[in-house]
């Protein structure tokens, strides 16, 4: 097993589920509804080309095109974590919210889950009562990219109500969906400062923005100044800092967001997902070494790669 020094919890990653060939069709429908086919078509090709790019920048084989079971997929990962140095991982997505629970089941002391049902559902708020309380479900992720309507409508507010009723918290994507040339279906929803109210309204919330705001570093920056419920949590390439009209990498990223967030506040993530990748231990190792870099001392790296999770996620010590 490698060892990194600390434990590592994952706070966001993907289960590659068997299902994940109808939700692509699913996803793909919803453009094609939204922008017309041929222009859906265009969107779906630049995302694929900017994953490519990035899977070449990390030396990342393409996704496998085998169709396993969620049985198989599981134990793959339970010897995945295990050969990378991994205690835990938690799948915000796996194919529904049954389908995830059943799949966290089969390994509770290596797997956490959360609900990821629609938002906007007419059962949405039944649906995460029931997926944390009978499910035993963690949390709840949103992508607010993907959302039709704006996430800080008002006729929300009964869910927010039962997630701060529930204790849990919340992930919420914001920016672009897939990687350069991915879409949003609501302008508004790519923007973190879209959650202010919703921040404000709900403190008791912990609700988690990933890939630090996914380009919109500064909006999250304002909205953690504001709103001392909302934590970033690191997750993924961040390939957007590329695109950013201003020069800045991992360790300035990091120090950045430390000296104004600061270490309670900051959640490792990896948003691995498809095998044969399986965890992206690149990506730890590299923020590992941006946060000993920049001379953070090691209790608050503990913090951000273990002990931030270990309290949002509930696990005993």
């Amino acid at each position: 097993m490698v060892s990194h020094g600390l434990r590592v919890i994952d706070f966001h990653a993907h289960f590659p589920t068997a299902s994940w060939v109808k939700w692509a069709a699913s996803w793909k429908q919803r453009l094609i509804e939204k922008y017309g086919e041929e222009s859906a078509q265009v969107i779906i090709e630049q995302s694929a080309r900017d994953r490519e790019e990035m899977r070449k920048d990390w030396g990342f084989a393409p996704p496998e095109t085998e169709v396993r079971s969620d049985e198989q997929q599981a134990a793959r990962w339970v010897a995945d974590l295990d050969s990378k140095g991994v205690e835990r991982v938690n799948f915000v997505t796996g194919g529904g919210n049954d389908n995830l629970a059943k799949i966290v089941s089969l390994y509770p002391g290596r797997f956490s889950g959360f609900a990821h049902h629609s938002l906007f559902s007419k059962n949405a708020r039944s649906d995460l009562e029931r997926g944390v309380k009978q499910l035993g479900l963690r949390g709840y992720k949103v992508i607010a990219s993907s959302q039709t309507s704006s996430v800080d409508d008002k006729t929300l507010y009964p869910v927010w109500e039962l997630t701060e009723k529930l204790g849990v918290p919340v992930i919420m994507h914001f920016g672009v969906l897939g990687g350069g040339g991915g879409p949003a279906l609501n302008l508004r929803n790519m923007n973190p400062l879209t959650l202010w109210e919703v921040a404000k309204m709900f403190p008791k919330i912990p609700f988690v923005i990933p890939h630090f705001g996914a380009g919109y570093l500064r909006e999250l920056l304002l909205l953690c100044w504001s709103c001392p419920n909302v934590y970033i949590d690191t997750s993924g390439s961040n390939r957007w800092m590329r695109w950013m009209p201003f020069e800045i990498d991992l360790e300035g990223l990091f120090r950045k967001v430390l000296e104004t967030v600061g270490p309670d506040r900051l959640v490792f993530g990896s948003d691995s997902s498809y095998f044969p990748r399986g965890f992206s231990v690149q990506y730890l190792r590299e923020q590992l070494k941006a946060c000993r870099s920049i001379g953070l001392e090691e209790e608050n790296i503990e913090k951000i790669f273990y002990g931030n999770a270990a309290k949002l996620l509930k696990f005993a010590e």
